[in-house]
């Protein structure tokens, strides 16, 4: 799924909840340059075989609230610039279930 959305810059909504990312292993710059997107529900994302999830929302600069509650962040993860310059994203409207994993989106949020 690297790459699936990279660049669309008009995508303001998409519906994912029928996707099946259970095999899925690859997620990086997923939706990079997606500056329009201004909400996204992950929730229906199985993360537990992904390794990277580098640059994965890098520049979605409208984005407000999204939605990772299935996120597995995992140490061996690679996460570097996953929230770079998404500045209209703010820590309160990130939904994730683990605390430890919102211990890590917190840090890179702080990070960014």
């Amino acid at each position: 799924m690297s790459f699936m959305f990279n660049c669309c810059s008009s995508l303001v909504d998409i519906d994912l909840s029928s996707f099946n990312t259970n095999k899925v292993n690859n997620m990086s710059s997923m939706f990079q340059y997606c500056s329009s997107l201004k909400s996204l529900d992950l929730s229906s994302f199985n993360t537990n075989n992904v390794n990277d999830m580098s640059y994965m929302f890098n520049c979605c600069s409208s984005l407000k609230n999204i939605n990772l509650s299935l996120f597995n962040f995992k140490k061996e993860n690679n996460m570097i610039y996953m929230f770079k310059n998404c500045s209209s994203l703010k820590k309160k409207n990130i939904t994730i279930n683990n605390e430890n994993d919102k211990i890590i989106i917190e840090m890179i949020l702080d990070y960014y």
